[in-house]
């Protein structure tokens, strides 16, 4: 996977992730290419669609769209699905997610996505684990947030 973009049917990107090296210009560039393409489409079309060298494979949720570049070799079905696994660990997360979920907790967006995909690729096929691993990430900012003597970094690191 090269990159994943989620945005709203206003066109308003909420969440993006590269997977490739490219200059914030030329990001900028293919998000706006990309929503309008992807907006400009009916609702009952194909949801693959080539474009330039890669496919492009998106999915409506609700309010959001859910989109994907892939690789010409790569499978669609596959990066359905991939979508569809993410749709679920975010709704599991945060009991039936919403566009405001994504606007106010992007970071615990993006921390999903990490736990779930490394590089472009699945890192994890298990809800399970990954729901687990976002608790325990969880659990231990509640640790460090709400621990009783605030300590300083020269504490922390054990200089005082």
């Amino acid at each position: 996977m090269q990159f994943m973009l989620l945005f709203s049917r206003q066109g308003k990107l909420r969440l993006q992730k590269w997977y490739v090296p490219l200059s914030d210009k030329e990001k900028k560039k293919i998000t706006r290419e990309l929503v309008q393409t992807v907006l400009a489409r009916k609702p009952k079309m194909c949801s693959f669609l080539e474009w330039r060298d890669l496919k492009i494979v998106y999915k409506r949720y609700a309010s959001l769209y859910f989109c994907c570049a892939i690789e010409d070799q790569d499978n669609e079905l596959i990066t359905l699905e991939i979508i569809h696994r993410y749709v679920e660990l975010l709704d599991k997360y945060f009991g039936s997610v919403c566009e405001l979920d994504i606007i106010f907790n992007f970071e615990k967006a993006y921390f999903i996505l990490d736990e779930f995909l490394l590089g472009g690729e699945v890192q994890e096929t298990s809800k399970k684990n990954v729901l687990k691993a976002i608790e325990q990430a969880d659990l231990l900012q509640e640790v460090y947030n709400f621990s009783e003597t605030p300590r300083s970094v020269l504490e922390e690191i054990g200089l005082t």
